[in-house]
């Protein structure tokens, strides 16, 4: 599961007073998605009773070689995850999506002034430091803004949003205050330096892309890592002794990575205390009826979707990726993988907004809408002719190849629903299993493919933290294309100036309206084609506390632990 392009995680935070921005406040609680849907659900309880001491088990389903969140190739949930307990985030989101600072971190962090220049200055916790020893100062922030802004595209960021609208980070009256100045006013200014690396992990493109690849040189947080073990496929973090606040109540974490099949056997055998169910019915039942445990459920701005690779030779043309998105049946998808879930069946009509935000507006228009003999006339128009039971142009079949993880049942079946609505309009669908470890490293990042289905998993940031899934190539020092973020491949200028637009804009409702513009204009591009809001389904051990379905709440890592 891939996290939404801004992997600094731009979302997780709302600004607050009048520089909301394009943030959106979850409204779960008599929306459409249903009085029922909790905002989150993580068996919250106090640190006192909580025990001391402990180890949990979580499962994931790949085992990350990349540990910088920032790069391409590390925006991935299960990095996340694990980073989120090692390294600085100067705020922090609850459940609501209101924002708060997180002063292990920061003493205070404001707008100091709106003209003629947006200036944000941050007061940093003296306290702080990085495992090696080293303060955290400004100059860790300065080196961020440097590799993200985007005027080297040797760094290969998932997104420079934000950071590109920043003029400079300077030091304020001491090494612990940030006085960062913004070109062009930034709504989402809080949602920058989330998580923070050390300078050194930013300091050449060469550190950026490699540093931190099978390696977490340096941490800042209530726990670091004891240790990766490649052959079980775990990663073990430790209480860190050197932590300046709240001491963590486990004595460790150990991640362990597991097929997707293969999760919630371990989970119902007692070898996991944790994992992500996602949408899969029979994980789900499975889960539940696990002695001592239970699966928490909540809303959050994640959404399972296909994504289509603008770059292979045949989906190229514009209007063969909108017959292919007509000739899918949504609804049909949706029904399958929510069977079962106690979830809504709504489809998503918007790439920013979950059903359950304000500002939801569906702009699917006609490409929405499942229509086999649109999607027919549409591929006759292109060139493309039936010859037999597939289509062909100038000798080339109409022919799409379908990645998908091997061991995750829900994108086998998703690649099969597909394959035989396609064949109805002529395209012939090849599904193709690859290794889970090397699905987004191999294949979806680099291109690899035709046709794919995932999850992204969001934040309240609708603009910042989507912004680099849509936004054009970059062109890096040896003349090659970056997508970055982007991987459906597919970008127009118009696309990027609406994106833009929507960033700059301070007032709230503009915001959301500009935003809508923006998804308008990539439905009829047809990067991604949203399914539905994909319910966070997380199967835990019943007496694990502070950690599960978490919505837009950012876990407390030293409150997670077992109850007394």
């Amino acid at each position: 599961m891939r996290i939404f392009g801004v992997v600094v995680l731009c979302g997780t935070l709302v600004a607050a007073g009048a520089l909301a921005g394009c943030a959106s406040r979850p409204k779960v609680a008599g929306s459409d998605m249903g009085s029922s849907v909790k905002a989150f659900d993580i068996n919250q309880l106090s640190r006192d009773q909580i025990k001391d001491g402990g180890t949990l088990r979580w499962g994931i389903n790949e085992y990350p070689a990349q540990w910088n969140l920032n790069h391409v190739d590390g925006n991935l949930m299960h990095v996340r995850s694990i980073v989120s307990a090692l390294l600085p985030a100067p705020f922090r989101s609850d459940e609501m999506a209101t924002i708060s600072v997180d002063h292990d971190y920061l003493i205070d962090g404001k707008i100091t002034a709106s003209r003629p220049k947006q200036v944000v200055t941050l007061t940093l916790n003296p306290r702080a430091r990085w495992s090696d020893g080293r303060p955290i100062t400004w100059q860790d922030y300065e080196a961020q803004w440097k590799a993200m802004r985007g005027e080297n595209a040797d760094y290969r960021v998932t997104s420079m949003t934000g950071y590109q609208d920043i003029e400079s980070v300077a030091r304020g009256k001491d090494d612990y205050q940030v006085v960062i100045t913004f070109e062009r006013p930034f709504g989402d200014w809080q949602s920058l330096f989330g998580p923070l690396y050390p300078k050194t992990a930013n300091a050449t493109p060469n550190a950026f892309n490699t540093a931190w690849l099978n390696k977490i040189p340096v941490t800042a947080g209530p726990f670091t890592l004891q240790g990766f073990d490649p052959t079980a496929k775990t990663i073990t973090l430790a209480r860190d002794p050197k932590w300046w606040g709240a001491k963590a109540k486990l004595d460790q974490i150990i991640f362990r990575a597991l097929e997707s099949d293969a999760l919630v056997g371990a989970f119902s055998n007692g070898e996991l205390d944790l994992f992500d169910v996602g949408p899969s019915a029979p994980d789900y039942a499975r889960a539940k009826n696990t002695r001592d445990a239970v699966v928490r459920q909540a809303a959050g701005p994640d959404f399972r979707h296909l994504t289509m690779n603008g770059q292979s030779e045949i989906l190229k043309d514009p209007a063969v990726r909108q017959a292919i998105a007509m000739g899918v049946n949504r609804q049909a998808i949706a029904q399958s993988d929510l069977q079962g879930l106690g979830w809504p069946i709504t489809l998503l009509g918007n790439h920013f907004f979950m059903n359950s935000q304000k500002g939801y507006h569906d702009n699917s228009g006609e490409i929405g809408v499942y229509d086999p003999a649109k999607a027919r006339q549409r591929l006759d128009a292109a060139g493309w002719r039936l010859t037999g039971r597939v289509r062909e142009k100038d000798g080339r079949q109409l022919r799409l190849r379908f990645v998908m993880p091997s061991g995750l049942q829900l994108s086998k079946s998703e690649g099969e629903m597909v394959q035989s609505m396609l064949q109805q309009v002529g395209v012939k669908v090849v599904l193709q299993a690859v290794p889970g470890d090397d699905f987004f490293g191999k294949y979806i990042i680099p291109g690899n493919y035709d046709l794919t289905a995932f999850s992204y998993i969001g934040t309240p940031y609708p603009v910042s933290s989507s912004y680099g899934q849509y936004v054009n190539a970059m062109t890096d020092s040896t003349g090659q294309r970056q997508w970055n973020a982007n991987l459906g491949r597919i970008g127009v200028p118009e696309i990027d100036k609406a994106l833009q637009r929507a960033a700059v804009e301070l007032d709230p409702a503009r915001a959301r309206a500009a935003t809508n513009v923006a998804d308008a204009l990539i439905w009829r591009q047809v990067n991604v084609l949203p399914l539905y809001q994909r319910p966070q389904n997380v199967a835990v051990k019943s007496t694990l506390a502070n950690a599960g379905a978490r919505g837009f709440y950012d876990l407390r890592y030293a409150d997670i632990g077992f109850t007394r």
